[in-house]
């Protein structure tokens, strides 16, 4: 989790605030962090990011962080370069503890669920939500009215991986 490099989204929890009941808090990021969140993601804006955590003790020394997450951005398509905007709202679960014990942690919740190395006494839930928010975002934003076969020049071969090959084919350039 970006060990040594400062978040732009940190909410760091404590563990000794992480007792015998789970640790819960709403969290939401504020102007300027949606700002620099937004300069990381490659959006043009992000206009709301809000999550609710909840930190429980597993054993000794692991934690298990619960979250859900909703996001409201605007990304630009990869065709047009024009806004698109997006909403997302995910849930994710990691398991926290000492570098060693990730062996340990599989047996503690299910296999599914990412286990993250402790660094220190605190646990940045911030951070792990922008990370599980970059994870959802569209890869390949297009505008509705974006259309792959307008970008083509007239005339062109079809676009599958034989376009070409046809083309020198109707020649007699090629023999099939």
């Amino acid at each position: 989790m970006n060990e040594g490099a400062a978040s732009e989204f940190s909410r760091l929890v404590p563990l000794a605030r992480v007792g015998a009941l789970p640790f819960r808090q709403e969290i939401a990021a504020s102007d300027d962090e949606r700002e620099a969140l937004a300069g990381r993601f490659d959006l043009i804006s992000l206009d709301r990011l809000v999550a609710q955590i909840e930190l429980q003790a597993r054993g000794r020394d692991m934690f298990l962080l619960h979250a859900m997450f909703e996001a409201q951005f605007t990304q630009s398509c990869v065709i047009t370069l024009d806004p698109v905007a997006g909403a997302v709202a995910g849930e994710f679960e990691l398991i926290y503890g000492p570098a060693d014990a990730e062996e340990t942690a599989a047996g503690l919740v299910d296999e599914a669920v990412a286990f993250e190395p402790l660094h220190g006494d605190a646990i940045d839930v911030g951070e792990a939500v922008a990370q599980e928010f970059s994870l959802s975002l569209p890869e390949f934003p297009r505008t509705p009215s974006a259309d792959l076969a307008a970008e083509m020049p007239p005339g062109e071969p079809a676009a599958h991986p034989f376009g070409a090959l046809a083309a020198l084919r109707g020649r007699g350039e090629v023999d099939c």
